[in-house]
């Protein structure tokens, strides 16, 4: 978790006519003198009432995402520019604002309203508005880039720290102090990366403006000709919407953990079937199994004239090897199959499954987890006796002579002992604060008794007494 001393910006670049013009927006700080890349501790000695909460990066690029889809107003391509910006194509598009100026009023009047505080700036190429939006904004007119972004500071380019430090330990540290110097010499000292920065904001290499990709959207819909009430009927027209819905899954490599069904009916009422998956899958007929109860209890009502599919939850899926899996893979299926089933019944987090864990201490050995939301373990190897296959809380034992016991009482039976296999030692875990062991170590004994059971007694030698915690099989 990190601190800034100021909110991070937002910016938003927007391009005009055909000489690719951009405007940029950046928010200004909230605290005069501070700046971006100051220690919190610097910044508290300069402003000692200054306010700062940990940064959400997560809310941050969801709010960032949210204004890239307004800015859809002022341009048909809008995109990110790095994690703190924006960028739109505003070619042709002044003109329906009356112009840059009022487009860009209209901006600031509406993120205003919104209680967002914005610089923008327009200018001929995209790095110059980045850079002119992130130091006073303001309008470029067409043709003046150079003496636009000449006053600008070199790391105004979009440069790394370093070659910007590298820059002012020579002298440069204005933008016009390098658009005179030739190209070579500054990519052999700085690098080619400071003479494409350098390139991109005069505008002699070109930075096109792409707009991200909308997420894929898994959900497929049947409008029916004359409505259906028949559990058979629903059932035909859910095949068909599983298998379109699965060729889009499987053409992203995902699948569905999640499905909803909804029936829409002809007096506008609306029906729904949801169910879950334990693992995610993509096919058709074994989701379509796990709809029939769910169909079954359906009220058509006067009948069924729309159907709609949509995955709402989806994870990465590999493509599958088709047949020639063995009963290996078939077996697998089935258990997810099961679980599926079992977890649309009666919910996913009562259907449960033991992990092996690293404690040498019965009751920690093993850990409780849900079947859907966990993978299988490998038993681990054996270390030590074998372990009783039921486990409950210590119970005492009375009645008992010798040791270990050759006669007890426990459960209100008496045992003989036939055999016994012991001791194994097991000393409590000292940085773990458990009641049940702070009486120490327990010796563990395995006992086969006359009457048949075969069952798993401990003595504590700092509490003296024998008492009775597993039975194996």
């Amino acid at each position: 978790m990190r601190r800034r001393p100021v909110p991070g910006p937002f910016a938003l670049t927007l391009r005009r006519g055909n000489a690719d013009h951009l405007h940029c927006l950046t928010p200004e700080a909230e605290v005069r003198g501070l700046s971006r890349g100051m220690a919190l501790a610097d910044a508290r000695a300069i402003c000692p009432e200054l306010a700062t909460r940990p940064a959400d990066l997560a809310r941050e690029a969801a709010a960032l995402a949210s204004l890239r889809r307004w800015a859809g107003r002022y341009a048909p391509m809008v995109a990110s520019d790095g994690p703190d910006g924006l960028i739109a194509d505003i070619t042709g598009v002044a003109h329906l604002f009356g112009g840059e100026e009022e487009l860009r009023a209209d901006l600031h009047a509406r993120l205003d309203r919104a209680g967002l505080t914005a610089a923008s700036a327009i200018a001929d190429s995209r790095g110059a508005a980045h850079a002119l939006a992130r130091h006073g904004g303001g309008i470029l007119a067409e043709g003046a880039l150079s003496e636009g972004v000449g006053r600008l500071p070199v790391s105004a380019l979009r440069i790394d720290h370093a070659t910007a430090e590298a820059l002012a330990r020579v002298g440069l540290t204005r933008i016009a102090d390098l658009t005179a110097l030739p190209r070579a010499p500054l990519a052999r000292r700085f690098g080619p990366g400071l003479v494409l920065r350098l390139d991109q904001i005069l505008g002699h290499q070109p930075e096109p403006v792409a707009a991200a990709p909308d997420p894929p959207h898994f959900g497929v819909r049947m409008t029916l000709p004359e409505p259906i009430g028949l559990q058979a009927d629903v059932m035909a027209g859910l095949g068909r919407l599983l298998e379109r819905l699965c060729r889009t899954l499987a053409l992203h490599q995902r699948g569905a953990r999640r499905l909803r069904l909804e029936l829409r009916r002809v007096d506008r009422g609306v029906a729904h079937v949801e169910i879950g998956l334990a693992r995610p899958l993509r096919d058709p007929d074994r989701i379509a199994a796990l709809f029939v109860k769910g169909v079954q209890e359906i009220d058509a009502g006067f009948g069924i004239d729309a159907l709609r599919l949509s995955a709402p939850v989806t994870e990465p899926l590999a493509p599958e090897q088709i047949g020639g899996g063995g009963a290996a893979v078939r077996g697998e299926d089935a258990l997810a199959d099961l679980v599926s089933r079992l977890g649309n019944r009666i919910g996913f987090d009562r259907v449960l499954r033991l992990l092996p864990a690293d404690s040498r201490i019965p009751e920690r050995s093993f850990l409780i987890a849900p079947a859907a939301y966990s993978a299988p373990a490998p038993e681990p190897p054996r270390r030590g006796p074998a372990r009783p296959i039921t486990l409950f809380p210590p119970e005492p034992v009375s009645a008992v002579s010798g040791h270990p016991p050759a006669r007890f009482r426990w459960r209100r039976m008496e045992f003989a002992t036939l055999r016994a296999i012991g001791p194994e030692r097991i000393a409590p875990e000292w940085w773990l604060d458990d009641p049940a062991w702070r009486t120490g170590l327990r010796d563990y004994w395995r006992i086969e008794t006359k009457q048949g059971p075969r069952l798993w007694l401990f003595h504590t030698p700092l509490a003296p007494g024998w008492q009775v915690q597993g039975e194996f099989a």
